[in-house]
């Protein structure tokens, strides 16, 4: 995605973290309402705790892509990912009241800037994921996103007028020779070209909506919940809408909706609340390598759960593409991890 880029936006204390908490009940509320209380108002979670919490979202986000696969056959792409951040805004709704003079503050100061990023966040990163899922294994767009982390650290060292070190410039070369070694031996039956057309947008539309992130973090315009909430609730419901009039109303199973449901509160909505929370204690870089662990997950997951096979020279392109990535974005890297959204360097699915 993701493609976030995952945002792209996301302790003091959470239930057990194979509980799974819905905003719809009480005891839901309240953990929710805790995830997003400012960081000015409790204390940090300690580096060990922020760590395994990062570690647990990075999963989360890793199985929404073996979820998307099992969903497309009998949803269509835009409709589901319509579904999925519309009902994650309104999740986030009840809070975005609760700070409603805070978010028209937000929409005079940068309401472009906010729709901008909505718009190539959830729309075409988001959108463009869930429609190249439908023509590529899982593992192969998760390597092409992984690589969005490279363009986008040369990009912003240009735009500082910084040369590269040689630590990014290691990281380039280590990505692009895993990248060479993953896709050297693909069969055509790994993907369609229409599919690589779709990754290809869904690359270029997360590295904007990762530059554009960052400039929504240094403008200081509202609280993480606000920015995301913000960004993500017009742009999904355009997205739904233009789900519905090209892709016609769909009939959805019980299953079906189950499964959007969770990737929008549990997914989407927590997730995203504990990734910003734990960015409060960690380090750019140690959540940028946190965040590049995805590339292994995934591949791990569809292994297991999409039976989707690699050989050993794919592997180590992998692991390649992954320390590639993340030796990229070390001289980018502040003190601490930004306090605004989040907004991973690769689409979240």
């Amino acid at each position: 995605m993701p493609l976030n880029r995952s945002g792209s936006t996301s302790l003091a204390s959470l239930p057990p973290y194979g509980e799974a908490v819905s905003p719809t009940t009480s005891h839901g509320s309240r953990t929710m309402r805790r995830l997003m209380t400012d960081s000015k108002e409790r204390k940090v979670v300690r580096r060990g705790e922020a760590i395994g919490l990062a570690l647990v979202v990075t999963f989360l986000w890793s199985t929404s892509w073996i979820l998307i696969k099992w969903g497309l056959p009998s949803i269509s792409p835009l409709v589901f990912a319509g579904l999925r951040y519309s009902i994650a805004f309104l999740c986030l709704a009840p809070f975005l009241w609760l700070r409603r003079r805070e978010a028209r503050q937000a929409i005079r100061r940068g309401g472009s800037l906010l729709l901008a990023l909505g718009v190539t966040l959830y729309a075409a990163t988001q959108g463009g994921q869930f429609l190249a899922l439908g023509h590529l294994e899982a593992t192969t767009l998760s390597l092409c996103l992984s690589m969005t982390a490279v363009g986008v650290a040369l990009i912003s060292l240009v735009g500082r007028r910084e040369a590269p070190g040689r630590l990014q410039w290691l990281g380039v070369a280590v990505a692009a020779a895993g990248a060479l070694a993953y896709f050297t031996p693909r069969e055509s039956s790994a993907g369609t070209p229409i599919g690589y057309v779709f990754a290809g947008v869904t690359v270029v539309a997360n590295a904007a909506a990762s530059l554009l992130g960052r400039r929504v973090n240094r403008a200081g315009l509202a609280s993480p919940v606000v920015v995301t909430a913000l960004s993500m609730g017009v742009v999904a419901a355009i997205l739904l809408t233009a789900g519905l009039i090209v892709e016609g109303v769909p009939r959805l199973s019980a299953a079906s909706w189950g499964l959007i449901a969770w990737l929008a509160i549990i997914n989407t909505a927590l997730s995203f609340t504990m990734w910003n929370r734990s960015l409060q204690t960690l380090t750019a870089v140690e959540s940028s390598v946190l965040n590049n662990t995805m590339l292994i997950q995934v591949a791990l997951l569809a292994w297991a759960f999409l039976s989707e096979t690699h050989n050993p020279l794919e592997v180590a392109g992998l692991v390649l593409v992954a320390a590639g990535t993340a030796f990229a974005q070390i001289r980018r890297a502040s003190p601490r991890g930004s306090h605004g959204p989040a907004q991973p360097d690769r689409s979240d699915g």
